[in-house]
């Protein structure tokens, strides 16, 4: 550890660094090469059907979701649904918009294992105001 160890000390640094996992699949871009939908925030889908899933331990409940098909790049995922009574407004073969939950590090969020998407719109019009009953569904 002397006064020209600068660069020695570096190089051990980055090749301790390169041992790490998490670093390692940051730098060789793993998740964004499995991510369904990319880079982008937001992707449109297909319904295929709609599915239940079971929460995971302590809670027991049965989650509202469906099989979604991707029109970028015709990927399946599953995509929970949001909201009371929100199921009602989702049919087979509607266009429907997706985001991400937003579970920690990209991860799922709270009881729904392998769910990482959420529905955000139905044929153009917002999950949300449907199921509120400020507008109607719209047709295709």
């Amino acid at each position: 550890m002397g006064l020209m160890n600068g660069r020695k000390m570096k190089n051990k640094r980055k090749q301790f660094r390169d041992n790490k996992l998490p670093d390692k699949k940051k730098r060789l871009g793993i998740s964004l090469k499995f991510d369904p939908i990319g880079r982008a925030a937001q992707a449109k889908g297909i319904v295929i059907k709609k599915v239940q899933k079971e929460a995971k331990q302590p809670n027991s409940a049965m989650r509202k979701c469906c099989r979604v098909q991707l029109i970028k790049n015709g990927k399946e995922i599953t995509a929970f649904i949001p909201g009371n009574l929100a199921q009602k407004f989702v049919d087979e073969h509607d266009e429907v918009m997706i985001e991400r939950i937003g579970g920690k590090q990209g991860r799922t969020k709270g009881d729904l294992s392998g769910v990482r998407f959420q529905l955000i719109k139905v044929n153009d019009q917002p999950l949300p105001r449907l199921w509120m009953g400020k507008i109607e569904k719209g047709r295709r």
